[in-house]
């Protein structure tokens, strides 16, 4: 199930580019063993950074650079003294395979006008996943009129909107407010010493540059007191202790944890760690629901960037939403195991997954999907 749910992803990617798409039907390697047609040049297996910015292979007296992106595949050449070679005159194939997935798909390369061999296909649904290519090459002077032919074993890279994505669902929550990163509106970036931290809002980000030693590590500070009588009407509002689920002062004098600038108040010291350990899992269950919630505490955009019908881009509102949910409930596997994550409307409520291929599951069973979050603890944000 899981190795054709990876070849329909990649499928859906290619077919992406209209001018490319013939499956290869057989390769000339049996058993792990390339034979090499007469006239055909074999790149060595040194590899080091071109000029560009890809991998750089020798072979012959040329060096090609390979450079794998979201938009596709190209190739530089280049002579041994590093100066660029004329592909105007080239023409040449890439056979591409996805990890896990022992199906190839074979793609032409053409002069693209800028000095290199493209191939301009939809790899975007990839991102993160490693794929082998193997090139061949003709059409040269500089070769000799040999084919020149190599393999490169590449990461699709994650476009900048993923990185950032991924970096606030590991983060989570403010480092100075304590509120979840997405819970009013979409998260700001701030520049810690070249690295990037986000806070909930724009109101945070003079915070952390008037003290970006504090809040370099991306967590919020975390203080403990005991509660007083000034915290009477907070207890009385928060009832329960969301660590042990017992009623405040049950066990003493509640103690109150300041998470950034939010208060959570516990039944016993004993709940503490807990805190430390999760602090946006606890805020989400103090504040994240019921009276005096936020709309948009649990609540998404619907998505604008659709991939299929009914089948969204995710954005940094959905942050801590995916952060909770960690697995898809079809597959069980990681949100970003096959490109993931994307959004589905499931009756009203955000069920994120692996990959397109698990929407129909979601729209025939709405329910059975919410009900099986729901047995994992997690409650799906509604689509507002």
């Amino acid at each position: 199930m899981k190795q054709t749910l990876i070849i329909t992803v990649f499928s859906l990617a290619m077919s992406a580019s209209s001018v490319f798409g013939q499956t290869i039907q057989s390769q000339h390697d049996h058993a792990g063993h390339n034979h090499a047609m007469p006239g055909m040049t074999k790149a060595s297996e040194v590899t080091q950074a071109g000029p560009h910015g890809g991998s750089l292979k020798q072979t012959g007296n040329l060096q090609i650079e390979t450079i794998v992106s979201q938009g596709g595949l190209q190739m530089f050449v280049y002579d041994r003294a590093g100066q660029p070679v004329s592909v105007d005159q080239g023409r040449g194939a890439v056979s591409v395979r996805v990890e896990g997935n022992a199906k190839r798909y074979r793609y032409d390369l053409l002069p693209d006008g800028k000095g290199a061999l493209t191939a301009p296909v939809n790899l975007s649904q990839l991102a993160g996943r490693q794929i082998d290519v193997d090139v061949q090459l003709v059409g040269m002077k500089a070769s000799g009129g040999n084919v020149v032919s190599f393999n490169e074993v590449a990461a699709v890279p994650a476009s900048e909107q993923q990185l950032a994505a991924a970096a606030i669902a590991r983060q989570k929550i403010c480092p100075v407010s304590g509120k979840p990163l997405g819970s009013m509106g979409d998260p700001v970036a701030v520049d810690v010493n070249g690295q990037k931290l986000y806070v909930c809002c724009a109101g945070c980000v003079n915070a952390v540059k008037s003290n970006p030693t504090k809040y370099a590590a991306g967590r919020p500070q975390i203080t403990i007191t005991t509660a007083t009588q000034a915290d009477a009407a907070a207890i009385a509002a928060q009832k329960v202790c969301p660590v042990m689920d017992e009623p405040l002062g049950g066990m003493g004098t509640p103690i109150k944890v300041m998470v950034g600038d939010k208060p959570i108040y516990l039944c016993c010291k004993g709940c503490i760690k807990k805190i430390q350990a999760e602090p946006a899992k606890y805020l989400a269950m103090v504040y994240g629901k019921g009276e005096g919630s936020t709309a948009t505490a649990s609540a998404v955009p619907p998505g604008t960037e659709q991939v299929r019908e009914g089948i969204f881009k995710v954005v940094a509102a959905d942050a801590p939403f995916i952060a909770a949910q960690k697995k898809c409930p079809v597959m069980d596997e990681p949100l970003d195991a096959m490109g993931g994550p994307y959004k589905v409307n499931a009756a009203g409520k955000a069920i994120y997954i692996c990959c397109p291929g698990c929407a129909k599951k979601i729209a025939a069973e709405p329910q059975k999907w919410l009900a099986v979050l729901k047995s994992q603890g997690v409650d799906a944000p509604t689509i507002r």
